[in-house]
């Protein structure tokens, strides 16, 4: 059997079956293994824009609890992790906007470090990725401006982004989720309206976007999340409270998975590989919770710390 170990201090964590490799828990056939069970939600804004990020334990219900602090106040980040490092990119606080990439240790708390930086200042961008690499894709400015582009990070480092490719259609206030292997970004707005398009790529190549299929109407300011067994949910967006997924590893439209509790926009969703979980709808604290592999309606969760929405969203799974 198989052992994880920490590499740092040379200590056996936890026997099994898996092993750490390069900071990220894999199995003996070298896949990722979705484990842990706290979310952290950072950045927001409500009237205005705050550093604070909160978690929660997946599995359980209940209020989320402060984690520290972004290195600048904004809103419209987008957050992605390796299972280990949570890291959020972008963001705004009008008028300003940021390039700022931050990371944190999920498994700790305390006060975001400093990454590096995207190759330009955008807030509402998408994050996806896999043990390894992180993906971030599409944005926007206030100004009207869309973004089309995709840029890479190597999660367990730090650094500025590399080039990736291009989305299929330039937009922001979008949104992403991944399997292992595939990383989907879904709606948004590429002008004045949203889109139902659908992308995807494979995570751990380089290249431009590939059209998926499609949401079941125009949405932006969804969120999204995925289970271990390959599921992609969005929710919300648009005002709407719509549940939709995919299966990742296919292409195809999206199916009806159920509501949320009323229609929302600006949440962010994250999960434990089980339990999918969306906060922040409107620029309220609300959190509910859905089982992904199931279909149905959602279920109150708990709150936020600080009532606010437009979150950058990571879990250790």
């Amino acid at each position: 059997m198989a052992i994880e170990f920490n590499h740092e201090t040379n200590d056996v964590l936890n026997p099994t079956g898996s092993i750490k490799l390069n900071g990220v828990v894999v199995g003996t056939d070298n896949t990722p293994i979705w484990y842990g069970s706290r979310g952290v939600f950072a950045g927001g804004g409500s009237g205005g824009s705050t550093t604070a990020m909160d978690y929660i334990t997946i599995a359980n219900t209940g209020n989320a609890t402060d984690f520290g602090n972004l290195t600048a106040s904004r809103y419209g980040t987008a957050g992605l992790s390796n299972g280990s490092r949570g890291v959020y990119g972008g963001g705004g606080a009008y008028p300003n906007y940021f390039n700022t990439i931050d990371y944190i240790t999920i498994a700790s708390t305390g006060n975001a470090t400093d990454f590096g930086d995207l190759s330009g200042t955008r807030q509402h961008l998408g994050g996806c990725s896999n043990s390894v690499r992180g993906v971030f894709g599409g944005g926007s400015l206030l100004d009207g401006t869309q973004y089309n582009i995709m840029e890479y990070i190597t999660i367990a480092s730090t650094g500025n982004v590399t080039d990736f490719g291009d989305l299929t259609v330039a937009r922001g206030h979008i949104t992403s989720t991944n399997n292992t292997t595939r990383g989907v970004f879904a709606g948004g707005r590429p002008s004045g309206s949203a889109t139902n398009v659908i992308d995807y790529i494979t995570i751990s190549t380089t290249g431009n976007a590939i059209d998926f299929g499609n949401l079941s109407g125009n949405r932006d300011f969804m969120a999204s999340c995925s289970s271990a067994a390959g599921r992609g949910v969005f929710a919300g967006g648009s005002s709407s409270n719509i549940i939709e997924y995919i299966t990742i590893a296919t292409t195809g439209n999206a199916t009806d998975f159920g509501n949320l509790t009323t229609g929302y926009l600006g949440l962010a969703g994250l999960s434990d590989g089980s339990r999918g979980v969306f906060a922040g709808h409107h620029s309220t604290g609300v959190i509910e919770y859905v089982t992904i592999s199931t279909t149905g309606n959602a279920t109150d969760f708990g709150d936020l710390v600080e009532n606010r929405r437009e979150l950058g969203a990571a879990s250790g799974s």
